[in-house]
């Protein structure tokens, strides 16, 4: 790990959640098994973890296992190593209890998406944003037009920015010129880069993190990437994306914690199945996914 100004810079992993069957078609998260993960993380290079996010398939998950997901990260995580869960709901009443959830099991920060199913408008956002932000938590936004169907275009970011009620945004429009308007508009406001494949694009651009997918299975190697990307060593960075973009780009498409998971299985690490709704990848998908997972390894990544 480096220092860090602030605890959501540097790469923070969105950690996969571990499940096993313990009885036919029941899934249960194996908290023990979350926690080496988290651990085996930070010993890799990686800076920090965001639980509860879509890959770690907050949305199956119960009141119960989704507090005791974030304790367990916690108490898992090295002095020094982030842990700032998402806080995602439908609505802003629901968000702001789990943002004092996480404020008050020691979490420096929290992510933060729109409104959940329900297409709201920018006054809606706004008031969402300012609902969560009485938790006392610094809140780092989320923007997933794909998911949400609201786009947090760069005039509103400044304006929840302006308001204070935000300190950085997650990106993952995949639209690489969207981080230079917004430092034109906010200049302050931290723009993390939220999707695998565009991470040497926006580490040009100066983002200061990188909320990730893939460093669930290459710890090492994605952050020794995103080092040689923001430091501006193209020499080093360009060779490491190109062999890693088939597996990056996974991280933009609906199958991605299939992917990702099947990845960590073949690197050896514990992956494992998925909750519904999310079906296993059809063979086509799983081969794709196996031999750019193999030729990453084959080239001594870990």
């Amino acid at each position: 790990m480096t220092g860090r100004e602030k605890p959501w810079h540097g790469v923070l992993v969105a950690a996969a959640l571990p499940l096993r069957e313990t009885e036919p078609g029941a899934l249960t998260v194996d908290f023990d098994a979350y926690a080496e993960h988290v651990a085996w993380l930070a010993e890799r290079g990686c800076d920090g973890v965001t639980p509860n996010g879509s890959l770690g398939e907050y949305q199956t998950l119960s009141v119960e296992e989704r507090t005791r997901v974030v304790r367990t990260a916690i108490e898992a995580a090295p002095e020094g190593f982030t842990v700032m869960p998402g806080v995602a709901a439908y609505g802003a009443t629901e968000a702001r209890r789990w943002a004092e959830s996480a404020a008050e099991a020691g979490c420096p920060a929290v992510m933060l998406l729109p409104p959940n199913s329900y297409r709201a408008d920018e006054r809606a956002v706004v008031e969402h944003y300012r609902e969560v932000a009485k938790a006392g938590v610094p809140i780092v936004a989320y923007n997933n037009p794909f998911d949400t169907k609201v786009d947090l275009v760069p005039e509103l970011l400044a304006e929840l920015h302006a308001e204070g009620l935000i300190v950085g945004v997650k990106e993952f429009s995949g639209d690489v010129r969207r981080p230079y308007r917004i430092a034109e508009l906010a200049p302050e406001l931290d723009v993390l880069c939220g999707a695998d494949d565009v991470l040497l694009e926006l580490a040009i651009a100066g983002a200061p993190g990188w909320v990730a997918g893939y460093p669930n299975a290459f710890p090492k190697a994605t952050s020794e990437l995103w080092a040689a990307a923001s430091a501006g060593d193209l020499e080093k960075a360009v060779p490491l994306y190109r062999l890693l973009h088939p597996l990056l780009r996974w991280d933009s498409l609906t199958e991605f914690v299939q992917a990702i998971k099947l990845s960590m299985d073949i690197a050896g690490r514990y992956g494992g199945p998925c909750r519904p709704p999310r079906v296993p990848l059809t063979p086509e998908q799983e081969k794709a996914v196996r031999q750019a997972t193999e030729r990453a390894l084959e080239e001594g990544l870990s």
